[in-house]
């Protein structure tokens, strides 16, 4: 099912989820880091403080992701994939991300695929 809807559905999902998500960025070699982020929004980004090693992923590879896990078992997780860049440097260093893409996801409570070809059940917010 998709579903298209507007920044201020992302926001308020963003807002119910908390302001710890995970920040997803590609490392030199390819790799996959994760870290956890206290975010904020401003005006229609999420600002997060960061480290040396993601703030340079960032710098270097900019599209990265945000991911909420879900409260429950069973429960949606909150997927928010973006354009990053790095505002300041150092210890000062923020990574600021516009939203490209979000949604809401959980695994299929059954093994077959659906009609659509998804097997899980995910609800976009924006794309």
């Amino acid at each position: 099912m998709s579903i298209p809807v507007s920044l201020e559905k992302l926001r308020a999902e963003a807002t119910r989820f908390g302001a710890t998500p995970y920040l997803l960025t590609v490392s030199d070699d390819g790799r996959p880091h994760s870290v956890s982020v206290a975010v904020a929004w401003e005006s229609d980004a999420l600002v997060a403080q960061t480290g040396k090693r993601s703030a340079a992923n960032v710098a270097a590879r900019p599209l990265v992701s945000l991911l909420w896990a879900p409260f429950e078992a069973g429960g949606y997780s909150l997927i928010v994939d973006g354009d990053g860049v790095v505002r300041g440097a150092g210890e000062d260093a923020r990574v600021v991300v516009r939203a490209t893409r979000g949604v809401l996801h959980r695994s299929a409570a059954a093994p077959a695929a659906s009609e659509s070809g998804c097997s899980a059940d995910c609800v976009p917010l924006l794309r």
